[in-house]
């Protein structure tokens, strides 16, 4: 876990620990950093992360999923994009913004009408026309041309927990008739079409690494498997983050219980790419079964936000338990939590303390 890691492209991580993109709500309305967001980055910078990775930050104005999320649609976004990679690099962390677009998920509050890749008459969303596909991988690719601008050493393509691109791959929810639906090979073609023109548009060593989820949303395991084996196989990553939910659980398809997810996907040849995961890791135990059963680094969420320094509390004790939950809003300001996103986390069961009940009059 404390040796560093090459990649094909880039810089190495000075280790294993990777921080997950997490949606915390703390940018401004207009997709601006705000310094609240560039604090609590920065934090897990200096705390030993080899790996410092943004929210979502969505590639259209129309792609934005909840309030507060940073935005990379346009030249607006450089500035503060610049400071926080700067201050990512300092720290010896590589710096990477994950790219995402909502999709469906968009909130119309938000967004007014959202999209996806065919009609959805339970969200509302409008199919994409063809031409509107097209851009939409423009929008992705030249987001990644900002990022590479703005000094990130790379950027995580948010294919995952069905968001537009994961829509895309959803036979459920994706109804096309024409190249981006019908086959696996067409539902995954946006996919790889904007891992092409990232790397034709990007200088030599920018990182790139896609997430995948394989459940829910209408997915199938097997599909996702294939998508992941041919990603792998294509050389064209640097890394493939696997986001499992839980990195222990069995599959909830139940043709397919009886071994964990985890294995569906550590046992695909991957050449010089390099596979994590990300699922309720917690403790050192939990860290070391991922890379005993095959993952090359991990990707910290919940442990992350509980200590902003975990990679250097594993280093001084391997066995290390992250603080028991829930924890007080104090607590997580002090590990660089914004009020804002205290109040997000109240959206995780347990995780903050109740709220002080005031005293009847």
């Amino acid at each position: 876990m404390l040796s560093p890691m090459s990649f094909a492209r880039g810089p190495e991580m000075k280790n294993r620990f990777a921080l997950a993109p997490l949606t915390n709500s703390q940018s401004h309305a207009d997709g601006v950093l705000s310094d609240e967001e560039f604090h609590w980055l920065t934090l897990r910078a200096k705390g030993g992360f080899g790996l410092t990775m943004t929210c979502a930050a969505h590639v259209q104005a129309v792609g934005q999923g909840f309030p507060g999320q940073l935005g990379v649609f346009g030249d607006q976004h450089l500035a503060g994009l610049t400071r926080l990679a700067k201050a990512i690099n300092q720290e010896g962390s590589l710096s990477v913004v994950q790219l995402h677009h909502a999709g469906n998920r968009s909130p119309k509050e938000l967004v007014g009408q959202p999209v996806c890749p065919s009609d959805d008459p339970e969200t509302g969303a409008r199919a994409l026309s063809a031409a509107e596909v097209e851009q939409l991988i423009e929008d992705f690719v030249a987001a990644a041309v900002r990022c590479e601008k703005a000094g990130f050493h790379g950027v995580e393509i948010h294919g995952a927990h069905g968001y537009i691109l994961a829509q895309f791959l959803s036979p459920e929810i994706n109804k096309r008739t024409d190249k981006w639906g019908g086959s696996l090979e067409n539902r995954m073609r946006i996919i790889k079409e904007i891992i092409a023109g990232i790397r034709a548009r990007t200088g030599k060593d920018f990182n790139l690494g896609l997430r995948l989820s394989p459940e829910r949303f209408g997915l199938k395991l097997l599909e996702i498997r294939e998508v992941a084996a041919e990603v792998l196989r294509d050389g064209q990553l640097d890394y493939l983050d696997m986001s499992l939910w839980d990195y222990a659980k069995e599959p909830v398809e139940e043709e397919h219980k009886g071994r964990s997810l985890m294995s569906f996907f550590t046992d695909l040849p991957r050449g010089e790419t390099r596979l994590g995961c990300a699922g309720k890791i917690m403790s050192g135990d939990d860290v070391r079964a991922c890379l005993d059963q095959g993952m090359d680094f991990v990707f910290l969420g919940r442990a992350a936000i509980l200590h902003h320094d975990y990679p250097k509390q594993y280093a001084a004790d391997p066995d290390f338990e992250p603080v028991a939950r829930p924890v007080s809003p104090e607590y997580l300001a002090s590990e660089g939590l914004s009020p804002t996103f205290v109040q997000y986390m109240r959206n995780w069961p347990g995780f903050v303390t109740a709220p002080a009940v005031e005293p009847a009059e």
